[in-house]
């Protein structure tokens, strides 16, 4: 299983990379950002826990003096992630706000140093930085001048840390002997409450209620970009070091725009062919066991 690990994460990151398509469909329905975030963790909910129960319900169980870890990993992780990344797309760009998320993997190499004593080797800083700047890349960031607020850096900054420390706390969950699947079932039932503030659960339900076709990309988002795709990180955060599960993850925007580019015809500018073979490498690079 450990020599699967890269491939888990990997796959992950292809599921997430998609998850735009789901997102842009209830979004032009009129769905805000939060409400999307509340539809994914409610609804991977849904999923998950009646899917332990019929499994196993042992896997039910966590001891309530753990439950930092699935705090940590729900709210500071999903919760305030997706505020922030939401907030600055608002007050910045998509651009701006995708490649900020991005230094996710760097907050994570550098906590898992501090927490888990990994030791960054040189092949891992070297595909750290080409993972950093294919994202730069592919965002397409480089295009024109854009002025960025100390509020769209510090939120930005934020949300890569947010994004990141699902790693370090789903470390934490893992470490003390909790199956991938019971840390992804809790991380997003204290996302449930997290987001609670932020939306209406009746106005969405209605909603649904109202227009039932937009059920099939809430459910499609909810089971396979969200339960089946954190399951499977998890999986693979199990087997492999925080910061080299975190490189691994940069594949998802290259997903994100190879299915722009085939599904809504987007044109594939020639910085971005040449951020997608940077991702690319530097993946191989921490696929390697002596990376």
């Amino acid at each position: 299983m450990r020599k699967a690990a890269p491939f888990l994460v990997a796959a992950a990151s292809v599921l997430w990379g998609i998850l735009f398509l789901f997102v842009r469909t209830l979004s032009d329905a009129g769905f805000l950002a939060m409400e999307i975030v509340a539809i994914r963790a409610y609804g991977s909910v849904l999923f998950l826990f009646p899917g332990l129960f019929l499994v196993n319900k042992d896997l039910l169980r966590i001891r309530p003096k753990d439950g930092w870890c699935f705090v940590g990993s729900g709210v500071f992780s999903i919760v305030f992630f997706s505020y922030c990344y939401f907030r600055n797309v608002e007050v910045s760009s998509a651009a701006v706000a995708s490649i900020l998320m991005y230094t996710s993997p760097v907050w994570v190499t550098l906590l898992s140093m501090f927490f888990f004593r990994e030791r960054l080797g040189r092949g891992r800083a070297v595909a750290l930085v080409m993972a950093f700047l294919g994202c730069v890349l592919v965002s397409g960031v480089l295009e024109g001048s854009e002025a960025v607020s100390v509020t769209g850096i510090l939120l930005g900054l934020g949300s890569g840390i947010g994004y990141g420390l699902y790693s370090i706390f789903g470390r934490f969950a893992l470490d003390k002997g909790y199956h991938p699947m019971t840390v992804t079932a809790y991380t997003f039932l204290l996302a449930c409450a997290g987001v609670l503030p932020f939306v209406s659960i009746a106005d969405i339900a209605g909603r649904f209620a109202r227009e039932p076709v937009l059920l099939i990309p809430a459910v499609c988002m909810a089971l396979f970009t969200t339960a089946m795709s954190f399951s499977l990180y998890t999986l693979g955060l199990l087997y492999m070091e925080p910061g080299r599960a975190a490189v691994l993850a940069t594949l998802e925007p290259i997903v994100t725009t190879l299915v722009g580019t085939f599904y809504y015809k987007e044109a594939l500018q020639p910085w971005a062919v040449a951020g997608i073979v940077l991702v690319l490498a530097a993946s191989v690079m921490i696929a390697c066991k002596n990376t």
